[in-house]
């Protein structure tokens, strides 16, 4: 391989993105410390938080309770996901007008592949900033976002973190590595504290120290060939991208404090299952094992997972969920987050059929395909006429807990799942 002289990627990352939505939809929480909550409980979380509480040592994963301590006039706003799918696909838009985008990160980060007439330094400059106004303009002021411009897009994306908000950081070729020796390890995406601890255990301490060992020393050190892809990256080497296989789908929920008993919890659980499954169903895919987790209110941790027949079926997975909630409940605890996954994916229709015909088989497959046209049928409903339109009672407790499409950090839910 060798080293591309030319800018390749634009990297865009929205700053404080859910945040800085609410500030754009709610004009009194501007210039304000704003935290996004998943629940309106002070035992959860912060999943965002604006740039005014960040001043005061609030991040992302800070406890609500300690974010009021260390902030008195904190504001507290409940998460609007389908409102940060709707922004999130405005800003693809936009900048789609400016530039093609060629791959959308997660739902605050876009790269885009730079052509051999758009990769002068002067033009990405100009560039960068009509994507700002055009955002400001036709999206929203208070949508700020910092762009890096590298020879290849993980230096793009490290390029965007060290201008924090509203930043521009281009970096080419000929100051590579160097330019990042000033960084910490840990600044690199896919390096976090256990990795960090790992490399020191190697000797490697700095960026520098990882350059030093040439490629086949840093894969060594990393303990997988991704060591040795990161050092060409890092040196301005363009790295086919590897795919990754779909695994699982699932979905998890922070508890109200009013719904943690197992009893409310199994409500939560059976919606976040019939959501999995819907999803599985829209996919394409079938799935072979349930897996059955959740934190508890003294931080331990609980893990279940039975196998299954290959299938897309509701009411299998069910009765899957139900089979295993009293090893849950059993546990006599309080429930503070419960979720549901559907792993062992593959497409539908590859499952291998029985080898002998029996009644017993012949039953339980014509009871699953009865339960998958219902299943169906629920989801067109749904989809017709909003979420819980048609669900699978009882809905244990009474009102359950809002168990809406949520946003992970490189999943996007379609719409669609905002109906389910």
């Amino acid at each position: 391989m060798r080293p591309d002289s030319l800018l390749r990627w634009l990297f865009l990352d929205l700053n404080s993105y859910f945040a800085s939505v609410e500030q754009q939809l709610q004009p009194a929480l501007r210039g304000k410390p704003v935290v996004v909550a998943p629940v309106d409980t002070d035992t959860t979380s912060a999943i965002a938080a604006s740039y005014e509480a960040k001043a005061f040592g609030i991040r992302t994963g800070t406890p609500i309770w300690e974010a009021k301590r260390l902030c008195r006039d904190l504001i507290v706003t409940p998460a609007r996901h389908s409102a940060y799918v709707e922004y999130h696909n405005r800003i693809v838009a936009e900048v789609d007008r400016h530039i093609p985008v060629t791959k959308v990160c997660s739902i605050d980060e876009v790269a885009c592949r730079l052509m051999d007439n758009e990769n002068d330094p002067a033009f990405v400059r100009d560039l960068a900033r009509r994507i700002k106004a055009g955002i400001a303009a036709n999206v929203g002021e208070y949508l700020k976002c910092s762009i890096g411009v590298a020879p290849t897009r993980l230096v793009a994306k490290i390029a965007c973190d060290m201008q924090k908000p509203d930043g521009l950081t281009v970096i080419e070729a000929h100051e590579l590595p160097e330019r990042l020796y000033a960084l910490k390890l840990t600044d690199i995406p896919g390096i976090g504290r256990k990795m960090e601890r790992r490399l020191a255990i190697k000797g490697v301490l700095t960026i520098r120290d990882l350059i030093a060992r040439g490629p086949k020393r840093a894969g060594e050190a990393w303990g997988a060939v991704n060591g040795d892809r990161l050092w060409w990256t890092l040196t301005g080497h363009e790295v086919p991208d590897v795919e990754t296989q779909h695994r699982s789908i699932g979905h998890s929920q922070v508890l109200s404090p009013a719904k943690r008993d197992p009893v409310a919890a199994l409500a939560t659980a059976r919606r976040l299952c019939l959501k999995a499954a819907s999803r599985l169903r829209r996919e394409g895919y079938a799935a072979r094992s349930l897996l059955l987790h959740a934190r508890l209110e003294d931080d331990g941790k609980f893990g279940a997972h039975q196998r299954l027949p290959m299938t897309q079926d509701s009411f299998s997975f069910l009765r899957t969920l139900e089979a295993l909630w009293p090893r849950l409940a059993a546990q006599k605890q309080r429930i503070r987050m419960v979720g549901v996954t559907l792993a062992e994916i593959a497409p539908a229709g590859h499952e291998q059929g029985a080898l002998f015909d029996r009644d017993d088989i012949d039953h339980a497959l014509a009871r699953e395909a009865r339960g998958l046209r219902l299943s169906e049928a629920m989801d067109k409903a749904n989809a017709k006429f909003g979420r819980n339109a048609v669900t699978l009672g009882p809905l244990i407790g009474g009102r359950i807990d809002q168990v809406g499409a949520k946003i992970a950090f490189h999943r996007i839910p379609d719409m669609a799942e905002f109906h389910e």
